[in-house]
């Protein structure tokens, strides 16, 4: 998958992973960087699992980095509830 399909995938994943979780309006760029670690999160969980990670620019790899996007949200929602 090219540079530009991560970022593509990327930022639309993260933008869907944030209205999932509730999340505040971080703008396109944090959505972009939440998209492409939770495709990276979501494609190693996957990989563990016994299933294919992120296979290219198609529905499964759109979904595996939603899934991926929306459990660092979790992880992250957690982090800073613990500050506040």
């Amino acid at each position: 998958m090219g540079i530009l399909s991560w970022i593509i995938v990327g930022g639309v994943a993260g933008w869907v992973a944030g209205l999932i979780m509730k999340g505040s309006g971080s703008g396109i760029l944090m959505n972009i960087i939440i998209g492409i670690v939770g495709a990276f999160l979501g494609g190693m969980i996957m990989n563990l699992i016994g299933n294919v990670g992120m296979t290219g620019f198609n529905l499964w790899s759109f979904f595996v980095a939603i899934l991926g996007s929306v459990l660092l949200l979790g992880i992250v929602g957690l982090f800073r509830r613990g500050r506040a």
